[in-house]
């Protein structure tokens, strides 16, 4: 499958929510069932900043 820019704002917006979402539990499966401490920063086409980290990093 060849990969390609989504072209329908709304649609680009759903799957990088769903995608987001699955990253973020990714991380956490991640963090929880290797005893890995796990930072992710992720900024939106818009600009807007989504993080996690399974413990107290110190994120600017």
């Amino acid at each position: 499958m060849k990969m390609k820019r989504i072209d329908n704002v709304t649609a680009r917006q759903v799957t990088f929510s769903k995608r987001r979402r699955g990253i973020f539990k990714k991380a956490h499966e991640l963090s929880v069932l290797c005893d890995a401490e796990v930072a992710l920063i992720i900024f939106s086409a818009t600009g807007k900043l989504f993080e996690f980290s399974s413990s107290s990093f110190f994120v600017w």
